[in-house]
């Protein structure tokens, strides 16, 4: 039985365990179907079994050792795989700009945290990958115990995730990438690779492009450090079964016929606006990032005129650029609202 069918049965039996509003008081009615699956582990239900079955269907869709499914973000799964990969005193290899998680994990392991950095396209106003050549010589100087690549970027650039990883298993340093915003990443061949058949742990969020709820996140392991004692140490002992419910449900769409012709049709649609909108330059390596300029404009004035002209908001800007996410939520009517920028 899987967590949402358990969460669509009925129980008969009378409950008095946790949670205590059991189904009936809702505060907030327009969730009442949320209450009405919000469960504890009880004989009644007995999740955990069903969860376990689900991550390890997860892992075999995904081709990984296992998979864990996150109710506090990627933050949750970054933080763990940094716990489960260093020790005290430890370095590891973590970037100067990346995000916070990344250095609160190798505090709260007691980590001796190396930054490094990368290079800075002036052009675009945003950084630039890792290159496998530059990684060979950090650890070379460093002699780290892991590192932590971000892959993609918040505006979309990929790094050879495949090259990093040899040159990381030939020095035995841990591989952990960041892919928060890559979970589509193993469901079309017309995206990036993606890193979870390479990386030691991989982390993606579900809800930044993969039509996920907020927090909700997946951690893939390759490794047989104990991930699982590193995840007790920061995860709830009560956790939200209809949260952990819709990650099931997630996975199951992405990797079915409709859920893979979505991002197909996704793609198609995004690559026909940029050959409708031949006065806009578009830049990055993963098409559903939509990061670009317009010759005369800085990235401010584009992101204004984006909304206050067109009623758009944008995810991200800088001087030079602007960032528009897409993903399983865009449709064909809001790529039509980008079409009128051809006018500018």
């Amino acid at each position: 039985m899987s967590l949402i069918s358990i969460l669509k049965r009925k129980n008969r039996k009378t409950l008095f365990t946790t949670p205590s509003h059991n189904g009936n008081v809702c505060i907030f009615h327009k969730f009442y179907q949320w209450y009405r699956a919000d469960i504890s582990e009880v004989d009644a239900y007995n999740p955990q079994e069903a969860l376990e079955r689900a991550e390890k269907k997860a892992a075999n869709i995904y081709g990984v050792k296992s998979t864990h499914f996150l109710t506090n973000g990627s933050t949750s799964g970054i933080i763990a795989s940094i716990l489960a990969s260093c020790r005290q005193g430890d370095r590891i290899l973590i970037w100067e700009h990346s995000h916070p998680c990344h250095k609160n994990g190798a505090k709260l392991a007691g980590a001796q945290i190396v930054e490094y950095s990368l290079p800075f396209n002036e052009e675009w106003g945003i950084y630039e990958r890792m290159e496998p050549s530059h990684l060979k010589k950090l650890i070379s100087e460093h002699s780290p115990q892991a590192v932590v690549i971000t892959s993609p970027s918040y505006e979309g650039i990929v790094s050879d995730i495949p090259k990093i990883s040899r040159i990381c298993k030939e020095a035995g340093v841990v591989l952990i990438v960041d892919e928060a915003h890559g979970a589509l990443y193993p469901f079309s061949p017309n995206l990036p690779e993606s890193a979870v058949k390479y990386a030691n742990f991989t982390v993606q969020s579900l809800h930044k492009t993969a039509g996920g709820i907020n927090p909700t996140a997946l951690l893939h392991c390759n490794s047989e450090l104990d991930i699982q004692a590193a995840l007790k140490l920061i995860t709830t002992t009560s956790p939200s079964y209809p949260m952990l419910a819709t990650i099931e449900a997630n996975i199951n769409y992405l990797n079915s016929q409709k859920g893979r012709k979505k991002i197909e049709e996704l793609i198609c649609m995004l690559k026909e606006l940029r050959t409708k909108l031949n006065n806009i330059e578009f830049f990055g390596d993963d098409i559903t990032k939509i990061l670009i300029k317009k010759e005369g404009l800085s990235g401010y004035e584009l992101s204004e005129i984006l909304f206050e002209k067109f009623d758009i908001e944008d995810e991200r800007t800088n001087e030079k650029s602007t960032l528009l996410l897409t993903g399983i939520g865009t449709d064909k009517r809001m790529l039509m609202k980008l079409e009128k920028l051809r006018g500018l």
